[in-house]
């Protein structure tokens, strides 16, 4: 059977794409597994990362994204009848048993959501809406991923920096989950605010016991300056207090520019720049997450 990973923070900016696909890459390339990766950010920062603008045209065009499936989620008598299997490009960045579901820049209109959830409420007499809309929200992600997830080994979703319909929907579907943050102070509130909500999420009773996600651990990727001296390893100690070290990837991705140029070229820094610092770190941090997503699989 395939896992499914969610890659998330509330807080924006703290390498979650750079890691997911840099991660998802090393998997595919270095130890052949199956590997899809989901780009479910508006901003579709993933889906750039693995594939050139002009490229993306054409497919969102044809409306060949994430938006299609949650479109058709929301409304199921649409015209057109892709499928999930139609919707994913194969071998990305020319790396075989790497994909890619490209994200969309519109994947859904929350106030269209509402209105048609509303709707069924009403219609379903015997329902209230908040029950309507939990049970839209425990079943979205996870019967998109349905027709697929045991093709692959993997599948990690990239989600967007915030807490909305797609990112709890993507955790209620995910059997792990990725914290990238940065030693900064806001970025720690991050994962403090995502550890209470997903908590949260856990024990509301109408899909508690559908929630059985667990944290693979927290990857620090690290900013410049001033920040990898004293101040850097004060912020890293809080956060082994406060999680242990089976909750913290010994890995920490260094500040590297190459990491940041690769972005320009449409591609994975693993592939432009192999043996730079911050693609070494990767490619060790791929073999740490390995022995963890291991051994957490089969203790559950």
């Amino acid at each position: 059977m395939g896992s499914v990973i969610s890659t998330v923070n509330m807080k924006g900016g703290v390498g979650k794409t750079t890691l997911t696909v840099n991660l998802a890459t090393c998997l595919a390339k270095y130890h052949n597994k199956k590997v899809l990766v989901i780009d479910l950010d508006s901003q579709i920062n993933a889906t750039l990362s693995l594939m050139m603008i002009p490229a993306f045209a054409k497919v969102r065009k044809k409306r060949h994204t994430l938006g299609y499936l949650v479109d058709k989620a929301i409304e199921p008598n649409t015209r057109k009848k892709f499928s999930i299997e139609d919707l994913i490009i194969y071998s990305v960045c020319d790396i075989e048993g790497l994909d890619l579901l490209p994200g969309d820049i519109e994947l859904y209109d929350e106030y269209v959501v509402s209105q048609l959830l509303h709707q069924k409420a009403i219609a379903e007499q015997e329902s209230n809406f908040e029950q309507v809309w939990d049970n839209f929200e425990k079943i979205l992600v996870k019967e998109i991923l349905d027709p697929i997830v045991d093709e692959y080994d993997l599948v990690i979703i990239d989600c967007p920096p915030n807490y909305n319909l797609l990112t709890r929907s993507a955790i209620i579907a995910s059997d792990f989950y990725l914290l990238p943050a940065r030693p900064e102070p806001l970025s720690v509130v991050g994962i403090q605010l995502l550890q209470k909500r997903i908590e949260k999420l856990k024990q509301k009773d109408r899909i508690s016991a559908a929630i059985d996600i667990q944290m693979l651990g927290i990857v620090f990727v690290l900013s410049g300056g001033t920040l990898l001296g004293r101040y850097y390893r004060r912020i890293m100690k809080r956060v082994q207090e406060d999680f242990g070290n089976e909750g913290l990837f010994q890995t920490a991705i260094p500040m590297d520019v190459n990491v940041a140029k690769a972005v320009d070229m449409f591609k994975p820094a693993v592939l432009v720049t192999p043996n730079s610092s911050g693609s070494k770190a990767f490619i060790k941090l791929t073999a740490e997450f390995l022995e963890k997503f291991q051994t957490k699989a089969i203790a559950s």
